[in-house]
């Protein structure tokens, strides 16, 4: 037994049949590859597969079994209810498990393909409904393998080519009866055949320099610093699939195909993920770091990174188990999640939060069921997940980081830099993290030798927390490593970044010193009238009201103020133009005073809230400004007339509350009842599983039987010739001796005809005149064993009829099959034949000298009545009937002894003399004439012939 080159695993549903029929049809025998074919196969129903294709292929075809080490040249077939799983190059069967769901044989064997074959895994994706195989495939890519889909004009049902071909990943897509070629053109392909590992083409410096300032042209990316094994595998990869062999020959084909540039920069760019990812670290993220960052986070909320996220499922992994998080401590935080990647397609791809339905393999279904919504064959992240999530395009190398971040996580992504680059990528997120950041790696990562940067939470999950700020590096070696600045949604470059904020903590303690001795009371409130910053003693002018607590400037103001402050601030908003209210009369503190409002708008950028300041002064301490403030004047019947308003408006405000108490209540109702019709659909939903992948495993039952009856409806057509042809007339008989089928012969018989078929046997005897086959065919049924007779049926005719019982297989059933073949002809020639021994009989007997038959060691078998009549006293004292103990013993009779062994070894005998004693001592001289009998050259008797000597003397013959 061989071990392949390369393993083939392929995967087939509803309409594979087909295309495993043209595939297998084109594949050579010798190729040195072995193949797993995973279905979805019936739990209820026996495959026929290795039947099927064993007529399209000459490789053996078999069903896995567990244990069995993979060979070359074999085809391996899932056996039903089995999920299979490559370990060590040996198949391991496992029961599938009904609890996860749909199950997904597909993915389940590709990922054990990849982890166990690495680059010599190879996938192919055949004709099937649903996705099962996006993620298995993503797996093998991962590892360096290979990918062929088929094209979708050509699948019967291409919801499985077509979700393959949608992640781009494939590297061929095209008819199945195209991939053999292929296939072997790869596998065949130096890259592909030789022992060494990558680095061989790394010599031919200048042609790798124009494949990477062909990539940078085409996606501003400069890959010139990646890990040089990764990037050279994946380039010889490409080369490998176009069939190319030089690497400058690769960079003239980049030069001429622009599209071709886009697939290595994909391929270079693999982001291989998947909802939970290595579960562990997520169960210890749940337990002992979310917790803690949820309860400390403050009214500012919490800010996590997500670089390198590839198609977002680490993103919404982090956002899912915070959103967990927050529902067990039953608190609510504003979290934002920024989700970066260099990939735009990807973060395009993953900012739709639609993945395909093989995610149910890595998500709890309790999971699956609360955040995501079906869609078809597809499942979509829930809207309040989506919106926690910011998905930006974001190149690590060149674009400045986040900042005032509490979690980062980069999984998987260190390991495809340099180490130069490793470190750069590490002090950028030392920068972005605030004090007491956490940081994910992932679990093949590390933090090297920046032991005084982060300090280790658990060294095996790779979870390590910054040791404090760290000011980021003044040079960056953005030059060198051809990074620039740009704007990025985490907001401006680190030192504006840090400028902007020096300034404002100093603009801060100035005005704070400021208000407590010289400048006037000074509020600042936004456009929705809430407050934001105080300057200055408020006392007197604002109060905090009980109950609930409310930051809206006219519910914190006194009464007097409440009123100038409101239209004001409503007028100043709406105009965008200062206003300013003078002898506006309030008490403080027991006293009358009259102070002066003056507001104005404060500049803002885009983005920003629009805010006003209030400044409150006595009047007496500018009277200068008089002449320019409105005087505002409230007489007795003014004051209650705004009395009076802010009763009903108190009143309309409980009315509204209550309205609004009346609303949230139906919203709970409503809420209550869309839980409910949430989990019915969700109920819907699993049946809709259940049923589809019921459909699958039927469409796949159905075209085997559809094969296999076309291939029983040939069979059945050759019987019917075959039986037609050798004119043998048989009758085939149920349990209870009805009339099954007969073939044409019989109709000559019996005058059978279509109208007795159901009717019983003893119909038929009776056509055949008086005959017991009932009773004979009972006695077949109940022995289980043939019986025969000949029997006459009139105008001399003679058939031999013989009945057998049923039997299918190794088995018997109670049916019988009768036959009747016509014997007249050799009945007849058994008459004459009779009569021709008869005849010859009487010439034997009548014969007038002794005739003896011998056996091959001289002994008398036969002799005639001449024979009998001369010496039959002497052979009755003869225990056996030998020739030689007739004949004298030498040297009485030398001659005669002689002349019978020479008969007897084949030697004609003529004219022998030989003497025969008999008892009573009389002597018998005899003329001997004899033939052996011979049979394929070997002696198997004789005939002798005696003539009495004394009958010649007195005849005067002698």
């Amino acid at each position: 037994m061989s071990t392949p080159d390369y393993i083939v695993g392929i995967g087939a549903s509803a309409g594979g049949l087909e295309a495993l029929d043209a595939f297998f049809q084109q594949m050579p025998p010798d190729s040195g590859l072995s193949f797993v074919v995973v279905q979805h196969l019936s739990p209820d129903y026996k495959s026929l597969m290795a039947e099927l294709l064993s007529r399209h292929t000459e490789m053996p075809v078999q069903r896995a079994e567990d244990g069995e080490t993979v060979a070359a040249n074999q085809v391996y077939l899932i056996p039903p209810r089995k999920n299979l799983t490559l370990f060590h190059g040996k198949l391991i069967l496992s029961e599938q498990d009904a609890s996860r769901g749909v199950n997904l044989p597909i993915d389940v064997f590709l990922r054990s393909l990849a982890e166990d074959q690495g680059e010599r895994a190879i996938a192919v994706i055949l004709s099937g409904t649903g996705s099962d195989g996006t993620r298995g495939i993503r797996a093998i890519k991962e590892q360096g393998g290979m990918i062929m889909a088929q094209s979708a004009d050509s699948a019967k049902f291409d919801g499985m080519p077509r979700s393959a071909a949608a992640t781009g990943l494939p590297d061929f897509v095209l008819p199945p009866e195209e991939m053999p070629r292929l296939l072997q053109s790869f596998v065949q392909h130096p890259h592909s055949a030789k022992a060494e590992g990558p680095g061989v083409i790394v010599t031919d410096e200048d042609a790798l320099t124009r494949i990477f300032a062909l990539l940078r042209e085409d996606s501003s990316i400069d890959f010139t610093f990646y890990k040089s094994s990764t990037v050279v595998r994946r380039i010889e990869r490409r080369m490998t699939v176009n069939e190319i062999g030089e690497l400058r020959d690769y960079a003239r084909y980049l030069e001429r195909h622009r599209d071709e540039v886009n697939t290595l920069r994909r391929e270079l760019l693999i982001g291989v993920t998947s909802f939970f990812r290595d579960r562990e670290v997520w169960e210890y993220l749940e337990q002992s770091v979310l917790p803690g960052l949820i309860e400390n986070s403050g009214k500012n909320g919490l800010r996590f990174w997500v670089a390198g996220c590839s198609t977002g499922e680490e993103a919404y992994s982090l956002a899912i188990i915070t959103r967990e998080v927050m529902d067990r401590l039953g608190l609510t935080v504003d979290v934002k999640i920024f989700a970066t990647d260099v990939d735009r397609n990807a973060v395009q791809n993953a900012g739709s939060g639609i993945y395909p339905e093989s995610i149910v393999a890595d998500l709890p279904p309790d999971l699956l069921a609360k955040y995501f919504q079906r869609q078809d064959e597809q499942f979509q992240i829930a809207r309040r997940i989506r919106e926690m999530v910011v998905f930006a395009p974001h190149d690590l190398l060149r674009d400045p980081p986040f900042t005032n971040i509490q979690l980062v996580s980069c999984r998987n992504l260190l390991i495809y830099l340099q180490p130069v680059l490793q470190k750069k990528v590490l002090d950028l997120f030392n920068f972005s993290l605030s004090p007491d950041g956490v940081l994910v790696l992932g679990n093949s990562e590390t933090v090297g030798d920046a032991p005084d940067t982060y300090e280790p939470v658990d060294q095996k999950l790779r979870i390590f927390r910054t040791r404090g700020k760290r000011r980021l590096p003044a040079n960056q070696e953005s030059r060198e490593h051809g990074m620039r600045t740009g704007p990025t949604p985490s907001g401006p470059s680190g030192r504006a970044a840090r400028q902007e904020h020096e300034e404002e903590r100093l603009l801060g303690r100035l005005v704070e010193t400021l208000g407590e001795e010289i400048l006037p009371l000074i509020l600042v409130v936004s456009q929705d009238l809430e407050l934001r910053h105080v300057v200055g003693n408020p006392e007197g002018y604002l109060h905090m009201p009980t109950g609930r607590v409310h930051h809206d400037i006219t519910r914190l103001a006194t009464a007097d103020l409440a009123t100038p402050l409101a239209t004001g601030l409503q007028k100043v908003f709406k105009t965008g133009e200062r206003t300013s209210y003078s002898n506006v009369h309030l008490r403080l503190r027991e006293e009358k005073q009259v102070v002066e409002l003056r507001m104005l708008p404060l500049p803002t950028h885009k983005g920003q809230t629009p805010l006003a300041a209030v400044v409150i002064r006595p009047q007496h301490q500018q009277a200068s400004s008089s002449d320019e403030a409105v005087v505002y004047d409230l007489d007795q019947e003014t004051q209650q007339r705004i009395a009076d308003l802010e009763a009903e408006l108190q009143f309309t405000r409980e009315n509204l509350q209550a309205t609004v108490e009346e609303l949230e209540t139906a919203n709970e109702e409503l809420q209550a009842s869309n839980e409910e019709l949430q989990a019915s659909n969700e109920e819907l939903q699993s049946t809709n599983e259940e049923l589809q992948s019921v459909n699958e495993e039927l469409h796949t039952v159905n075209a085997e039987y559809q094969s296999k009856i076309s291939e029983l409806y040939e069979l059945n057509n050759d019987l019917d010739n075959l039986l037609s042809a050798n004119g043998i007339a048989s009758l085939f008989l149920d349990s209870q001796l009805r009339i099954r089928r007969y073939t044409p012969a019989l109709t000559e018989v019996c005058q059978i005809t279509d109208g007795d078929i159901g009717g019983h046997l003893a119909e038929v005897c009776r056509r055949l005149g008086p005959q017991d086959l009932p009773e004979l065919a009972c006695q077949v049924q109940r022995e289980r064993q043939p019986a025969e007779r000949e029997v006459h049926l009139g105008r001399g005719r003679w058939y031999l009829l013989t009945m057998h019982p049923y039997q299918v297989g190794s088995e018997y059933t109670s049916s019988v099959v009768m036959s009747l073949v016509d014997v007249t002809h050799l009945k007849d020639t058994q008459r004459a034949l009779e009569a021709s021994q008869l005849h010859f009989r009487r010439l034997f007997d009548e014969a007038p000298h002794i005739i003896l038959l011998l056996d091959p060691q001289g002994r008398i078998r036969e002799l005639n009545r001449t024979a009998h009549e001369r010496l039959g006293s002497a052979l009755e004292d003869l225990e056996s009937p030998d020739l030689r103990e007739l004949i004298p013993a030498p040297p009485d009779d030398e001659g005669g002894h002689q002349a019978l062994e020479s008969l007897l070894k084949g030697a004609p005998l003529s004219e022998g003399r030989i003497r025969l004693r008999i008892p009573d001592g009389t002597e018998i001289p005899a003329e001997a004439s004899g033939v052996p009998e011979m049979v394929e050259g070997r002696v198997t008797g004789a005939r002798i012939v005696l003539r009495d000597m004394r009958e010649r003397a007195q005849t005067g013959d002698g």
